[in-house]
């Protein structure tokens, strides 16, 4: 396994999406209150798509600012009543750089 660096920790706002473009993808990293970062694809799993990086954090979870759909920063899923699932990447922090692992 590789770690890419993607930018420092401090950088990161709390609960606002920061996007990166990591071998074509788009991913967006969510610094949460309690300190944790999380990274997720940036497109919403509705059918006609959309982005996440626009969307409100809440706790673990994002909601989708065009379908408000709730989404797990932890595995990705889609709450119900709606159905579908995101990639989600593991993110490692050392001292003070993020890093996905890939």
């Amino acid at each position: 396994m590789t770690n890419i660096y993607l930018t420092d920790y401090e950088t990161l706002p709390e609960k606002v999406g920061q996007v990166f473009q990591l071998n074509g993808e788009e991913i967006v990293l969510f610094r949460l209150t309690n300190g944790e970062v999380r990274a997720i694809e940036n497109r919403s799993p509705h059918p006609k798509g959309g982005t996440l990086s626009e969307g409100l954090v809440s706790g673990e979870y994002v909601f989708c600012p065009v379908y408000d759909w709730k989404i797990s920063l932890i595995d990705g899923k889609v709450q119900a009543p709606d159905e579908g699932k995101v990639k989600i990447y593991p993110v490692e922090r050392d001292k003070e750089q993020v890093f996905i692992v890939k």
